[in-house]
């Protein structure tokens, strides 16, 4: 009796078991349901203490955005559709930038139903809030799933013939842990490193607002690239292959942290490497950006020859002038001297200073700057000068700082929660 009874349970097991292991094959992705992505939360704001860690994982792995063709393609497959789904699913996140899977109107209602169960999401963020600055230039605050907001900035320049070319300055981290003296992001504090689609959702936000193309991207908002150098190059091969940016119409821009230039070396990319020198010499260079202590300026120049050599890209150098700290002749001399010294073909990137408020550093004059630049032209450096874009709307490089929050928001299930630990305590 007790054999049969045990007989009739492996039955019923096998019975069960197995149609939902079949069910559940798909499924296997489950997690909470993302934030909402619409509406227009207050601008009174009650913020806590930052929680997350650094260290959270560079992908979201039920995150769609972020995806290639091919990706998208064998999830296809593993949710029992024909591979040809995953082409409208590639063409409708990237294309049509759909931010709702409900939102893929082409295709089955129980494949969308499926996604969405088995916890998948586009990966795009609502826009919290904008600024437009007079001469077109636009910021957005991207409100994160975990509450965070993130800075970009769309700079429109419209040329001679009436074409415009849409950059997109876009961020690597919430704040920025570097800390560089002139820096207002640095001054925010710093939360964690961005995930892949969090890099890429800020070019579709952009093109978004502008109901225009990005021509090009520059990893120069929030943050320090090469600290987060996975998330960048995963969103890099994105946004050339899938939202089909030209390698060369990117940049990534670093202050330099140690043996990260010669990882990103290996990978032969086209795009240009923008290093923040602002210094012409390693004691000045330490006062400005104190993580130069850890990278001597021998070091970051060596990495720069070698860079060149390795990819045959000539590596631009973005010099902020802080008036009267490093804006003098001499100190372009040195300058030219030091570039001459390790190698050929350089370029300079002259920035006049930004004003942010509690800084003591001042913008230079117009006739300093153009001093600067021409004791550079003088001894063969190539140079050019930033136009400041978006100074009203504290968009310009060096202002990226948030006025709203420096760190997590508190959303009413936490209030809730803190409330009811409060009552427990008493």
């Amino acid at each position: 009796m007790k054999a049969m009874f045990a007989t009739k349970i492996s039955m019923l097991q096998h019975v069960c078991v197995v149609p939902l292991a079949r069910a559940t094959r798909h499924r296997s992705f489950t997690v909470s349901a993302s934030a909402s992505t619409t509406g227009t939360p207050s601008r009174n704001l009650t913020v806590s203490s930052p929680t997350s860690s650094s260290r959270a994982p560079h992908v979201d792995p039920r995150v769609l955005l972020g995806m290639s063709e091919h990706d998208l393609q064998q999830l296809a497959v593993e949710f029992g559709q024909q591979s040809y789904r995953g082409k409208q699913l590639h063409h409708l996140i990237y294309k049509r930038k759909a931010k709702e899977i409900q939102d893929f109107s082409h295709l089955p209602q129980a494949f969308r139903n499926d996604l969405i169960e088995a916890g998948w999401k586009i990966g795009r963020s609502p826009i919290y809030h904008t600024v437009t600055a007079a001469d077109g230039t636009v910021k957005l605050l991207l409100k994160l799933e975990d509450n965070r907001l993130i800075e970009t900035v769309g700079i429109p320049v419209e040329d001679e013939k009436g074409s415009m070319r849409l950059t997109a300055c876009v961020s690597s981290q919430v704040g920025c842990p570097l800390r560089c003296s002139f820096c207002a992001t640095g001054k925010g504090g710093y939360s964690r490193n961005l995930q892949r689609h969090e890099i890429i959702e800020q070019v579709l936000a952009i093109e978004d607002i502008f109901k225009h193309r990005v021509t090009n991207v520059v990893f120069m908002g929030m943050g320090e690239p090469m600290l987060n150098l996975k998330s960048v190059l995963d969103a890099h091969r994105c946004l050339n292959k899938d939202v089909q940016i030209g390698q060369r119409m990117i940049t990534i821009s670093t202050v330099g942290v140690p043996n990260t230039i010669k990882k990103l070396a290996s990978h032969k990319l086209q795009s240009t490497l923008a290093v923040s020198l602002h210094a012409p010499n390693q004691k000045l260079r330490e006062m400005i950006v104190p993580s130069a202590k850890s990278y001597p300026l021998d070091a970051i120049m060596k990495d720069c020859r070698d860079y060149f050599a390795e990819t045959s890209r000539r590596v631009s150098f973005e010099y902020a002038l802080l008036a009267g700290v490093n804006d003098s002749a001499e100190q372009a001399r040195e300058l030219a001297e030091l570039l001459h010294e390790w190698g050929r073909g350089y370029h300079v990137n002259l920035i006049p200073f930004n004003p942010i408020e509690g800084s003591e550093y001042r913008r230079p004059n117009k006739k300093t700057v153009s001093a600067f630049a021409g004791a550079l032209e003088s001894r063969k450096i190539t140079v050019s000068i930033r136009q400041t874009r978006g100074l009203d709307a504290s968009a310009a490089c060096g202002q990226l700082r948030n006025n709203f929050q420096k760190s997590p928001l508190i959303i009413e299930s936490d209030r809730e929660e803190s409330q009811s630990d409060v009552a427990v305590a008493c």
